[in-house]
């Protein structure tokens, strides 16, 4: 699905953002990709879309060549980006435009995502708030049932109710021959629906695990006191005591705790 092969990117009279940067991802999951301001999350991302040009090394989604912009690409290829613009129109009249560019767009689909949502099709998406108007972009990027959707900070600008809603329809949408790759700084908006974690950090990638393994190797736990626990491997303050996670020694599956993930693996930790 996506194969990135020893990349090279700088913006101008800037150090490297990514050197000899390589990832492989398969379709069929949810990945986070996790990073710190500046660590090139939003970068990554356009790199996959083809809205920016490596320096050195090779990208591929689907067995084609993002630059190329070519129409069998971008058919199959949906991106909602952190900062976006949407233009004059209602609701409907942007989506009966739009829709034709995507072959495998579902009307039914956006029906449903529409009333899930909350929103109405008569709507014009200039008078709306910008959490609805990112709603709508949600609803229209999954009823184009793309091959590859990418989610830049899908879950900023929304309320508590919509990011419940959020996580409800992107795992009631997903097929097996879709892959999500969204990027957040929201952890605690979306620990519990993906499936791989990606950290990268100066233009390395730091972290790529599932969270099935995640949860076979570590216990994330929430305790009192360290010193009397055995192999601590990380630990952070909390309101409750200590947030620590130790290795997995027997039978034994807690919750991961996306955030206390990230910072252990920021601190080198893991």
């Amino acid at each position: 699905m996506l194969t990135i092969e020893n990349v090279t990117f700088q913006y101008k009279k800037k150090r490297s953002l990514f050197e000899k940067f390589s990832l492989d991802l398969e379709p069929g999951s949810i990945v986070c990709l996790l990073g710190k301001n500046g660590a090139g999350k939003s970068t990554l991302l356009h790199l996959i879309s083809g809205l920016v040009e490596p320096k050195e090394g090779t990208i591929c989604v689907n067995g084609m060549d993002p630059l190329k912009r070519d129409p069998s690409f971008l058919n199959q290829l949906s991106l909602v980006p952190e900062e976006f613009f949407l233009p004059n129109l209602s609701i409907r009249h942007f989506v009966r435009a739009r829709s034709e560019f995507y072959p495998s767009f579902d009307r039914a689909k956006m029906d449903d995502l529409l009333r899930e949502f909350e929103l109405d099709a008569s709507a014009k998406l200039h008078q709306l708030s910008h959490g609805q108007r990112k709603k709508f972009l949600i609803a229209f990027t999954l009823a184009t049932n793309c091959k590859l959707l990418i989610l830049d900070e899908p879950t900023n600008g929304l309320d508590v109710p919509s990011k419940s809603q959020f996580r409800k329809v992107l795992v009631g949408s997903i097929r097996e021959d879709q892959l999500v790759i969204l990027s957040t700084h929201q952890v605690k908006d979306i620990d519990s629906i993906v499936d791989r974690i990606l950290v990268i950090d100066q233009g390395r990638l730091l972290f790529n695990e599932t969270v099935e393994s995640i949860n076979r190797g570590w216990l994330f736990e929430t305790v009192t006191k360290v010193h009397d626990l055995p192999d601590v491997l990380y630990q952070e303050s909390c309101p409750y005591g200590y947030k620590v996670i130790r290795p997995v020694t027997g039978s034994e599956e807690t919750p991961m705790d996306l955030e206390v993930l990230f910072n252990a693996i920021i601190h080198q930790a893991l």
